[in-house]
């Protein structure tokens, strides 16, 4: 059986690329260019007399090749996540230097190419130190956030439940008593590992099933799980120990209390370029109770998908015909690419 790895990683964050693909990145940068502009107007009139003229020149001469810039390093995220740091910074320069002297000497005429040079370099740099910044800033919550999956971990008294299920069956039925103890020493395998990077899907999902079969063994019947997968790819990146809290939480709020067999669905499908997760569960009568059982779990997976994929990705939460259902939806990032 595999050993648990106990000595994490300790390396610290390497200063990668800022994704211009993602929605975040881009907004971020667009506001921070166009504060600048803002900041170039204010410092070049004290008075009010021309300011209203001076932001729309600003504004006219600097929409256009920062829309361009961007528009340019979308196309060339992939390419350009592939160099070292030192390369892809002295690229985003030139990229950035070529675009101004285009737009500015096609609008403005050559004498005004150096001054206009001069601030998108200002501009870049600008942006550049800013994202790397923040980037710094939230690479060890990011690290630590990671490492907090384990606080979605699987509660205590699932597991002090499991092994009086197995005392229960162990003589009766010891090869299934076995079966638990394995699935057991897997779910500890997985929540004690470092999970520091999205992993596909179809881990996630077997990790789910584990975890469905450990608590058919202590609710029989009663918890009834419909898989709907089949439209979804299983090499999705997804962030580690994602489902499994919503899982525990659907059998903790939806399944014990029930009187009878209770069935909950896992839904998984790709739509355009976006993955959306669902679980749902039946709700009882006390909906203030499960709101608020859900609420630590339902602000670290929010927390998590923040950090891995920023403005890109969402968790909703609504309530249907006495069901309770939480939807994730977040980019299609594949294991081969």
């Amino acid at each position: 059986m595999e050993s648990i790895k106990q000595k994490l990683d300790r390396t610290g964050p390497q200063r990668l690329l800022p994704d211009f693909r993602n929605l975040g990145v881009v907004l971020r940068v667009l506001v921070l260019v166009n504060l600048l502009g803002l900041a170039t107007v204010l410092v070049q009139h004290s008075t009010m007399a021309g300011l209203g003229d001076a932001l729309l020149r600003m504004a006219g001469g600097l929409e256009l090749p920062l829309f361009v810039a961007i528009l340019i390093l979308y196309l060339l995220q992939p390419w350009l996540a592939r160099l070292s740091c030192w390369l892809w910074r002295l690229l985003l320069l030139v990229i950035v230097t070529g675009v101004v002297v285009v737009v500015t000497v096609l609008g403005s005429g050559e004498q005004a190419a150096w001054r206009a040079i001069a601030w998108g370099l200002a501009a870049c740099v600008v942006c550049m130190a800013y994202l790397d910044c923040r980037s710094q800033r939230f690479s060890p919550a990011l690290t630590e956030a990671r490492l907090m999956a384990l606080t979605a971990r699987i509660r205590p008294h699932f597991f002090f439940n499991a092994l009086n299920g197995v005392l229960g069956v162990i003589r009766s039925d010891p090869r299934r008593a076995e079966r638990t103890l394995e699935e057991l020493a897997e779910l500890f395998r997985v929540l004690m590992r470092d999970n520091r990077n999205l992993v596909p899907l179809a881990d996630e999902i077997r990790l789910c099933e584990r975890y469905i079969e450990v608590e058919q063994l202590r609710l029989g019947d009663r918890l009834q799980v419909a898989w709907l997968l089949d439209g979804c790819p299983r090499d999705a990146l997804v962030p580690p120990l994602m489902l499994q809290p919503l899982l525990e939480n659907a059998v903790y709020h939806g399944v014990e209390p029930a009187s009878g067999p209770a069935e909950l669905v896992v839904r998984a499908r790709k739509r355009g370029g976006e993955i959306w997760l669902e679980v749902e569960n039946p709700m009882g009568d006390d909906d203030q109770r499960h709101h608020v059982g859900n609420r630590m779990a339902m602000a670290n997976i929010r927390e998590r998908l923040m950090l891995f994929f920023d403005l890109d990705a969402r968790l909703e939460k609504d309530v249907r015909a006495g069901r309770y259902r939480v939807t994730i939806r977040l980019p299609y990032r594949s294991t081969q690419r």
